[in-house]
């Protein structure tokens, strides 16, 4: 079965229309635009899958709890289950792995000194400094 798109044109419409509340399945994609004009108009998505668009990414990885508006504006909370503190890594040796297997991989052709930069920003950009 075709999906069918809705952009922030087509709630105003159906909204317009006299419409207040459409039936979000799987076939039916609305683009962020569309989500934010519903909000606004307090126009109701219905949907018995997750809260996410369907364009929003799946993000199993970050554990804060996050708050994020419901169709009525009102803030919903999502649940998460208590993580157990992880140990911090020895980050040293992982960025030492890291520089060995690079070099073992392209031997000279990598100045030292960037691949040094560009190690520790990864390291910190994944949370392990």
């Amino acid at each position: 079965m075709p999906k069918e798109f809705y952009t922030e044109k087509d709630i105003e419409d159906l909204f317009n229309r006299g419409i207040v509340s459409l039936q979000v399945t799987e076939n039916v994609v609305l683009t962020e635009l569309a989500y934010e004009k519903a909000r606004r108009l307090d126009f109701q998505l219905i949907s018995s899958g997750a809260e996410n668009p369907p364009g929003a990414p799946v993000r199993p990885y970050l554990s804060e709890q996050q708050t994020r508006p419901t169709a009525q504006g009102k803030p919903m909370t999502a649940v998460t289950t208590p993580q157990p503190t992880p140990t911090p890594p020895n980050t040293a040796a992982i960025e030492n792995r890291i520089r060995s297997a690079v070099i073992a991989k392209l031997g000279n052709q990598v100045d030292a000194k960037l691949l040094d930069n560009i190690i520790h920003r990864v390291v910190k950009g994944i949370g392990l400094k």
